[in-house]
């Protein structure tokens, strides 16, 4: 299974980054490889709207089937959905603690978005 997790950096040690349509970019880790792969989301941070949707677009063609970030807005949560992708909000600490809590199912799937739109 592919996840994606926002991050501030380009690998497992970075920090999640808490925003997820205006993070710096994105691990794609495989959790049967145990391999990992950076993508930058530069042309969405300083978006003025549709950064999320963007976003939920770049992690759909990776063929990820879940996110996880600290946050999501409404418009990237419904794109995200809607690509039968589950999202984890809440994640904190580096990317490869949140792999650690979604591997052992220390992550709870989010309801809804956790945020209002262009959340900064």
């Amino acid at each position: 299974m592919k996840i994606a997790i926002s991050t501030s950096g380009k690998d497992l040690d970075s920090k999640v980054d808490p925003r997820f349509g205006r993070a710096a970019g994105f691990i794609i880790y495989d959790t049967e490889n145990k391999t990992s792969e950076y993508i930058a989301n530069a042309q969405n941070l300083n978006a003025v709207q549709g950064a999320g949707i963007q976003s939920a677009g770049i992690i759909s063609a990776t063929g990820a089937q879940a996110l996880i970030t600290g946050h999501c807005g409404p418009k990237a949560f419904t794109a995200l959905k809607a690509a039968g992708i589950k999202i984890f909000t809440g994640a904190d600490g580096t990317v490869r603690e949140a792999v650690m809590k979604f591997s052992t199912g220390n992550l709870s799937e989010a309801a809804g978005a956790d945020v209002e739109g262009h959340w900064a």
